[in-house]
């Protein structure tokens, strides 16, 4: 229903600036297929290439453990050390990530164990749900609409610890493998233990420390994050079974949908209530609306998780994110609520 009264709001009041507004546009798709569409690219080489047998599980088994042990973990580092705690400082908007995040994760959590007809999936279809690209297209897509990083960091702090507290949490309790028994001790045991985690609260704890990180060491860390997403992606591509997820079809597309499109429909209208405006939605609509990070892939294989659903939803939000996301910046210009 929002998404309606923004799109007819759109067309009523920007008739006049058509050419204005139609090249603008194209550009924000050009740009998003620019950032996605290589994403999806290497996901088909890694299927390529597993398909001749040039990325074995063997490789694949290796490359996920390195990114889960080390790539990641030191691009969270990276991430949470570069985010500038006091420069524009808006604690308004970082409690409106923190809460929108908290409270989206928290209701899919429980209505995906209501719903789910196959409980083995609920802790990756609530990752394909809510956790977003927001450290990988963040940056670059406020950069390229205003020419600064705007709200990006900020957006980073309200919502990406969370998205992997809660990823650690929840593919901890999902976990097949515990078929109903839960150990309290054990559960607490591996969240502590996660080096996702360790890679936030380190990086956070250096974020506040008055010193800065010397040039070699940030070098070595970015160098080591960047290995996180092409081989995540690799990984991806090589360990697709077709097949496979062909039966998880239906949860694919009801968890890509919320991550591409409900989400925003809930929370756009309300971060607008709250006044937010320009880069602080185009923040929120990479945070809600972006497509789900490869990073959880690995992570849920890490973890006990099949990650068949996992790989699916990668492919499929990042194939369609460049057209939902074009056009939820069509809307939200509509309204004037990008000026």
């Amino acid at each position: 229903m929002f998404f309606m009264l923004y799109l007819q709001r759109f067309i009523s009041t920007n008739s006049g600036h058509r050419p204005a507004t139609e090249a603008l546009h194209m550009s924000n798709l050009i740009f998003s297929l620019n950032s996605t569409l290589p994403i999806f690219i290497v996901i088909i080489i890694g299927y390529v290439l597993g398909q001749k047998k040039f990325l074995t599980k063997e490789f694949c088994s290796v490359a996920d453990k390195l990114v889960f042990r080390v790539g990641l973990p030191a691009m969270l580092f990276c991430d949470m050390t570069s985010i500038d705690l006091t420069e524009n400082f808006n604690g308004k908007f970082v409690l409106f990530c923190f809460g929108a995040t908290a409270i989206s994760i928290i209701v899919i959590w429980i209505l995906a164990r209501i719903f789910l007809r196959d409980k083995s999936l609920t802790g990756e279809f609530v990752q394909a749900c809510y956790r977003s690209s927001a450290a990988i297209l963040g940056v670059a897509f406020i950069q390229n609409i205003y020419g600064t990083s705007g709200m990006a960091p900020l957006m980073m702090l309200g919502s990406v610890p969370l998205f992997n507290i809660f990823a650690v949490l929840i593919l901890t309790i999902e976990n097949p493998s515990h078929k109903g028994k839960l150990h309290p001790g054990a559960i607490l045991y591996g969240i502590l233990t996660n080096p996702i985690l360790d890679g936030i609260l380190i990086g956070t704890i250096y974020n506040l420390l008055p010193i800065g990180l010397p040039a070699m060491a940030q070098k070595t860390f970015n160098t080591l994050g960047s290995l996180t997403t092409p081989l995540a992606l690799l990984s991806i591509g090589a360990s697709f079974e077709g097949a496979k997820a062909i039966k998880k079809l239906g949860p694919t597309v009801a968890a890509s949908f919320c991550k591409l499109m409900l989400l925003d429909m809930i929370f756009l209208p309300i971060a607008i209530k709250f006044g937010f405006r320009g880069q602080e939605l185009i923040a929120l609509l990479i945070m809600l609306g972006s497509p789900t990070t490869p990073e959880y892939y690995v992570m849920s294989k890490n973890m006990g998780h099949d990650g068949t659903l996992s790989a699916s939803c990668v492919a499929a939000t990042t194939l369609f994110s460049a057209v939902t996301m074009t056009l939820w910046i069509y809307v939200l210009s509509a309204g004037g609520f990008l000026a």
